[in-house]
Protein backbone atom coordinates (compact mmCIF):
# COMPACT_ATOMS: atom_id res chain seq x y z
CA UNK A 1 0.00 0.00 0.00
CA UNK A 2 1.37 3.49 -1.13
CA UNK A 3 1.46 6.69 0.67
CA UNK A 4 -1.58 8.77 -0.58
CA UNK A 5 -1.44 12.61 -1.15
CA UNK A 6 -3.75 12.68 2.22
CA UNK A 7 -0.85 10.67 4.33
CA UNK A 8 1.56 13.67 3.29
CA UNK A 9 -0.63 16.03 4.92
CA UNK A 10 -1.00 14.38 7.38
CA UNK A 11 2.18 13.63 7.58
CA UNK A 12 2.80 17.74 7.48
CA UNK A 13 0.59 18.48 10.16
CA UNK A 14 2.46 16.04 12.92
CA UNK A 15 5.25 17.25 11.64
CA UNK A 16 3.93 20.83 12.79
CA UNK A 17 3.30 19.50 16.07
CA UNK A 18 6.33 17.81 16.64
CA UNK A 19 8.29 20.78 16.36
CA UNK A 20 6.53 22.76 18.23
CA UNK A 21 6.86 20.32 21.25
CA UNK A 22 9.99 20.13 20.36
CA UNK A 23 10.56 24.21 20.14
CA UNK A 24 12.40 24.62 23.49
CA UNK A 25 14.44 21.74 23.00
CA UNK A 26 15.73 22.73 19.95
CA UNK A 27 16.49 26.06 20.68
CA UNK A 28 17.85 24.98 23.69
CA UNK A 29 20.79 22.75 21.43
CA UNK A 30 21.61 26.39 19.13
CA UNK A 31 21.85 28.43 22.30
CA UNK A 32 25.03 25.96 22.62
CA UNK A 33 26.57 25.98 19.72
CA UNK A 34 24.60 28.95 17.02
CA UNK A 35 22.24 31.64 17.92
CA UNK A 36 19.56 29.95 20.07
CA UNK A 37 16.39 30.46 17.53
CA UNK A 38 16.33 27.18 15.96
CA UNK A 39 13.32 25.93 17.70
CA UNK A 40 11.23 29.46 17.57
CA UNK A 41 12.26 29.34 14.03
CA UNK A 42 11.40 25.96 13.30
CA UNK A 43 8.27 26.80 14.81
CA UNK A 44 7.33 30.02 13.35
CA UNK A 45 7.40 28.30 9.98
CA UNK A 46 5.34 25.24 10.22
CA UNK A 47 2.84 27.45 11.50
CA UNK A 48 3.13 28.98 8.62
CA UNK A 49 2.86 25.94 6.22
CA UNK A 50 -0.54 24.58 8.31
CA UNK A 51 -1.99 28.34 7.15
CA UNK A 52 -0.56 27.39 3.43
CA UNK A 53 -1.80 23.67 3.34
CA UNK A 54 -5.49 24.57 2.83
CA UNK A 55 -4.61 26.12 -0.86
CA UNK A 56 -3.15 23.13 -1.76
CA UNK A 57 -4.65 20.40 0.14
CA UNK A 58 -6.43 19.36 -3.42
CA UNK A 59 -3.50 19.29 -5.25
CA UNK A 60 -0.68 16.75 -6.07
CA UNK A 61 2.07 15.65 -3.25
CA UNK A 62 4.54 17.61 -5.24
CA UNK A 63 2.75 20.58 -5.05
CA UNK A 64 2.16 20.00 -1.47
CA UNK A 65 6.11 19.46 -0.89
CA UNK A 66 6.75 23.06 -2.90
CA UNK A 67 4.41 24.74 -0.96
CA UNK A 68 5.52 23.33 2.26
CA UNK A 69 9.30 24.91 0.91
CA UNK A 70 8.28 27.87 -0.34
CA UNK A 71 6.72 28.75 3.12
CA UNK A 72 9.77 27.60 5.24
CA UNK A 73 11.78 29.56 2.60
CA UNK A 74 10.15 32.60 3.59
CA UNK A 75 9.00 32.28 7.42
CA UNK A 76 11.99 30.68 9.05
CA UNK A 77 14.88 32.83 10.22
CA UNK A 78 19.24 32.08 9.96
CA UNK A 79 20.19 29.30 8.05
CA UNK A 80 17.32 26.75 8.43
CA UNK A 81 15.19 28.38 5.92
CA UNK A 82 16.98 28.18 3.04
CA UNK A 83 18.23 24.49 3.86
CA UNK A 84 14.51 23.22 4.82
CA UNK A 85 12.56 25.42 2.27
CA UNK A 86 15.57 23.65 -0.28
CA UNK A 87 14.93 20.36 1.58
CA UNK A 88 10.84 20.46 0.67
CA UNK A 89 11.12 22.00 -2.61
CA UNK A 90 13.49 19.42 -4.18
CA UNK A 91 11.40 16.65 -3.08
CA UNK A 92 8.52 18.18 -4.49
CA UNK A 93 10.38 18.88 -7.67
CA UNK A 94 10.74 14.21 -7.62
CA UNK A 95 7.07 13.81 -6.60
CA UNK A 96 5.56 16.53 -8.79
CA UNK A 97 1.98 15.11 -10.55
CA UNK A 98 1.85 11.75 -7.95
CA UNK A 99 -0.99 11.40 -6.02
CA UNK A 100 0.91 8.83 -4.36
CA UNK A 101 4.20 6.96 -3.11
CA UNK A 102 5.91 3.72 -3.37
CA UNK A 103 9.08 3.16 -1.30
CA UNK A 104 11.13 4.31 -4.71
CA UNK A 105 9.39 7.26 -5.07
CA UNK A 106 10.31 8.36 -0.70
CA UNK A 107 13.58 7.17 -1.71
CA UNK A 108 14.10 9.36 -4.28
CA UNK A 109 12.33 12.21 -2.91
CA UNK A 110 14.15 12.19 0.24
CA UNK A 111 17.69 11.61 -1.61
CA UNK A 112 16.55 14.64 -4.24
CA UNK A 113 16.07 16.24 -0.37
CA UNK A 114 19.88 15.55 0.46
CA UNK A 115 20.94 16.61 -2.80
CA UNK A 116 19.45 20.05 -2.75
CA UNK A 117 20.95 20.49 1.44
CA UNK A 118 24.09 19.89 -0.03
CA UNK A 119 23.91 21.92 -2.54
CA UNK A 120 22.37 24.92 -0.83
CA UNK A 121 24.91 24.58 2.13
CA UNK A 122 28.03 22.82 1.16
CA UNK A 123 28.52 20.80 3.87
CA UNK A 124 29.88 17.59 3.74
CA UNK A 125 29.49 14.01 5.88
CA UNK A 126 31.10 15.40 9.20
CA UNK A 127 30.87 19.07 9.20
CA UNK A 128 27.85 18.80 12.26
CA UNK A 129 25.05 19.79 9.90
CA UNK A 130 21.59 18.01 9.10
CA UNK A 131 23.35 16.54 6.29
CA UNK A 132 25.31 13.85 9.27
CA UNK A 133 21.48 12.68 10.10
CA UNK A 134 20.02 13.16 6.71
CA UNK A 135 22.85 10.84 4.61
CA UNK A 136 22.53 7.79 6.75
CA UNK A 137 18.65 8.24 6.76
CA UNK A 138 18.67 8.11 2.78
CA UNK A 139 20.91 5.11 2.87
CA UNK A 140 18.83 3.02 4.75
CA UNK A 141 16.50 3.36 2.81
CA UNK A 142 18.36 2.50 -0.14
CA UNK A 143 18.96 -0.69 1.38
CA UNK A 144 15.43 -1.43 2.55
CA UNK A 145 14.21 -1.24 -1.18
CA UNK A 146 16.87 -3.15 -2.57
CA UNK A 147 15.94 -5.97 0.59
CA UNK A 148 12.22 -5.08 -0.27
CA UNK A 149 11.23 -3.89 2.74
CA UNK A 150 7.74 -2.69 3.40
CA UNK A 151 7.29 0.94 3.78
CA UNK A 152 6.81 0.93 7.50
CA UNK A 153 9.70 -1.03 8.31
CA UNK A 154 11.87 1.22 5.88
CA UNK A 155 10.85 4.43 7.41
CA UNK A 156 11.61 2.65 10.92
CA UNK A 157 15.20 2.08 9.39
CA UNK A 158 15.68 5.75 8.24
CA UNK A 159 14.30 7.10 11.28
CA UNK A 160 17.01 5.18 13.35
CA UNK A 161 19.33 5.50 11.33
CA UNK A 162 19.03 9.53 11.13
CA UNK A 163 19.18 9.15 15.13
CA UNK A 164 22.79 7.91 14.62
CA UNK A 165 23.95 10.57 12.88
CA UNK A 166 22.32 13.08 14.79
CA UNK A 167 24.06 11.41 17.91
CA UNK A 168 27.45 10.96 16.22
CA UNK A 169 27.36 14.76 15.59
CA UNK A 170 27.98 15.35 19.14
CA UNK A 171 31.76 14.41 19.53
CA UNK A 172 32.07 16.99 16.27
CA UNK A 173 33.68 20.00 15.35
CA UNK A 174 31.36 21.99 13.74
CA UNK A 175 33.20 22.89 10.19
CA UNK A 176 30.10 24.64 8.30
CA UNK A 177 27.11 27.21 10.06
CA UNK A 178 27.62 29.57 12.84
CA UNK A 179 28.66 26.96 15.41
CA UNK A 180 31.97 26.51 13.20
CA UNK A 181 32.84 29.92 14.85
CA UNK A 182 33.22 28.47 17.97
CA UNK A 183 35.87 25.54 16.88
CA UNK A 184 36.62 23.18 19.24
CA UNK A 185 34.35 24.62 21.64
CA UNK A 186 31.69 23.42 19.13
CA UNK A 187 32.81 19.29 20.32
CA UNK A 188 30.31 17.72 22.76
CA UNK A 189 27.09 19.65 21.83
CA UNK A 190 24.40 17.93 19.63
CA UNK A 191 24.18 19.63 16.53
CA UNK A 192 20.04 20.99 16.08
CA UNK A 193 19.72 20.79 12.58
CA UNK A 194 20.67 17.22 12.69
CA UNK A 195 18.13 17.21 15.29
CA UNK A 196 15.00 18.57 13.56
CA UNK A 197 16.19 16.55 10.22
CA UNK A 198 15.93 13.36 12.45
CA UNK A 199 12.35 14.80 14.09
CA UNK A 200 10.79 15.05 10.59
CA UNK A 201 11.60 11.31 10.11
CA UNK A 202 11.01 9.80 13.16
CA UNK A 203 7.47 11.79 12.50
CA UNK A 204 7.37 10.09 9.00
CA UNK A 205 8.37 6.57 10.50
CA UNK A 206 5.26 7.43 12.97
CA UNK A 207 3.02 9.00 10.93
CA UNK A 208 3.33 5.91 8.28
CA UNK A 209 3.37 3.62 10.68
CA UNK A 210 0.45 1.56 9.31
CA UNK A 211 1.26 1.48 5.69
CA UNK A 212 2.82 -1.02 4.33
Amino acid sequence: MPIQRDDTLTWIKDCAKAVEEKSSYLTELDAAIGDADHGANMDRGFKAVLNKLPEAGDKDIGTIFKTVGMTLLSTVGGAGGPLYGTFFLQAGMKTTGKMELNLADWTEALEAALDGVVMRGKAQPGDKTMVDALIPAVNALKDALQANQPINKALQLSAEAAEKGMEATIPLVARKGRASYLGERSAGHQDPGATSSHLLLKTASLTWKDIS
